[in-house]
């Protein structure tokens, strides 16, 4: 497991990347709200704006009668399960985010987000078309940035640390560090995992990101690094 603490690859357009930290604070502040709520209650959040297959697919009820059904593709992003799960989430944004932004712009980047989003949770239904458990958590957004980012800067430098090395953080190519993520990813779907971890969420959102970045990106931002 990787770890990244920072990159070496400064902003050069956006000037300050205010899109990426009203997500990161939005997301974090929606955690606060969940956590102060009796643990019944915070279960029902996630009943109530989580992504559950069977009700997007219209097969049972939308718990929210006010709230589309197509609303729970957006609004399972901004909940999380516990702390980890939103501060691996966080860092993770943190980290790559700023530079999508810099790299699309601000308007953007939030529809790109958005999207990403939107994607990771129909990719997470196509494999789950029976699924009765809410989706949430913001990883399959934060894995479509991760994605545009080995796109775009796949050559930057990472600081990461590692489970090997906890206390010495190593520069790596971020071609490696979150090729290495996404190929782990594609194991555990493989191997039948059996945690509680949405990987094709993940693996949607990654090449969601990909996908979506070259369209996107302002004039004069290069692929893969180029001049």
């Amino acid at each position: 497991m990787f770890l990244p603490l920072h990159d070496a690859n400064p902003i050069r357009h956006v000037g300050f990347p205010y899109v990426n930290y009203a997500l990161i604070g939005i997301t974090v502040l929606v955690f606060l709200v969940q956590s102060a709520l009796p643990p019944l209650a915070f279960e029902q959040a996630a009943i109530n704006f989580g992504m559950i297959p069977i009700v997007v697919r219209d097969l049972y009820p939308q718990p929210v009668p006010w709230l589309p059904d197509w609303a729970n593709l957006v609004t399972y992003a901004f909940l999380h399960a516990d702390w980890l799960h939103l501060l691996t989430n966080m860092l993770f944004l943190w980290v790559f985010g700023d530079n999508i932004e810099d790299a699309l712009g601000h308007v953007r980047y939030l529809f790109f987000y958005l999207a990403c989003a939107v994607l990771a949770a129909l990719a997470h239904l196509l494999f789950n078309l029976d699924g009765n458990g809410p989706l949430i958590g913001a990883s399959g957004a934060v894995a479509g940035v991760m994605g545009a980012y080995v796109l775009l800067y796949p050559h930057a430098r990472v600081f990461v640390l590692a489970r090997i090395v906890w206390l010495i953080p190593l520069p790596v190519p971020a071609f490696w560090m979150l090729g290495f993520w996404i190929a782990s990813q594609f194991f555990y779907v493989l191997v039948g995992s059996e945690e509680a971890v949405a990987w094709w969420a993940h693996i949607g959102g990654f090449l969601a990101g990909v996908l979506l970045a070259a369209p996107l990106r302002r004039r004069g931002v290069p692929l893969l690094g180029g001049r």
